[in-house]
């Protein structure tokens, strides 16, 4: 695998890892860690600028979907300072009921902006 590949992968994990993350000082953390300070979050149902908005857009998606799990699917792909994976959501162990696409562009390594699209919504959700 290539250093970009790798990287690539690397962001995405560590991105869906704040997603996961219930405790909220950790989450906090990694957020501050992942995200420059004026980060921009968008997608078709919320969007946020900031830590404390973005950590207010997971706090929601928590609990919303309690008990919930985010996952890679397949391999991130990445160039320069962009970012592209898709992610599924759904019960820890079990099949993922919900999946986008991110598209994210990073500065200095971290997360400047998040553009999200939803590729499986079930009317339920």
């Amino acid at each position: 695998m290539t250093d970009a590949l790798t990287n690539a992968n690397t962001s995405a994990e560590r991105y869906l890892a704040i997603w996961n993350e219930t405790d909220a000082t950790r989450r906090r953390a990694l957020i501050a860690a992942s995200w420059t300070e004026a980060a921009t979050y968008i997608d078709p149902l919320m969007r946020g600028k900031g830590h404390e908005q973005i950590n207010s857009l997971v706090e929601a998606v928590q609990n919303r979907f309690p008990g919930f799990r985010f996952e890679l699917i397949g391999t991130a792909d990445g160039y320069g300072n962009n970012l592209r994976f898709s992610w599924g959501l759904g019960p820890e162990n079990g099949e993922a009921l919900i999946k986008g696409t991110d598209f994210a562009e990073l500065e200095d390594g971290k997360l400047k902006s998040v553009r999200g699209f939803i590729d499986q919504l079930p009317e339920a959700a």
